[in-house]
């Protein structure tokens, strides 16, 4: 007796591929297989193009979280500067005055800010906006077009 626990299943050869939505016919001619392959393969990269989304949107996502962290890291630094500022304005009070003291600190700041922006403006003449490597390889590319045998 056989019962449907101990019945072979057999697979059936025509069935089509895992993924494939098309049943290969047993007479398929070169341009049926072609336009299969073809469909396949824009199967393919369509799910590799929303696998590449998911990865970028979940990429995003924590690439945003982390700014926004290192956002509230810079406020917080602020907040130390200028409490550290006021500390030592108050601090400085018992040795002068207390406006001398607060001209003191913004005048360490001041000075410290005059130097950033000298260092930064030097930097940044050297900056060129210019890409003058991808532009050398484009001059490149484009001569070998012309003349892709030499």
């Amino acid at each position: 007796m056989v019962t449907p626990s101990s019945e072979h299943i057999v697979a059936q050869p025509d069935a089509p591929p895992a993924g494939s939505t098309r049943a290969p016919s047993a007479d398929a001619s070169i341009g049926e297989l072609v336009g299969e392959i073809s469909g396949d393969l824009t199967q393919l990269v369509r799910e590799e193009v929303e696998l590449a989304k998911a990865e970028i949107k979940e990429s995003a996502t924590r690439a945003g979280k982390a700014a926004g962290m290192l956002t509230g890291s810079g406020y917080a630094g602020h907040l130390v500067l200028l409490m550290g500022s006021l500390a030592a304005i108050f601090g400085l009070a018992h040795v002068v005055d207390l406006a001398w003291a607060a001209l003191i600190v913004t005048g360490f700041w001041a000075l410290l800010a005059a130097v950033l922006f000298v260092v930064g403006r030097k930097r940044l003449r050297t900056v060129s906006a210019k890409p003058e490597r991808t532009v050398e390889t484009l001059k490149e590319d484009a001569q070998w077009a012309r003349n892709p045998t030499s």
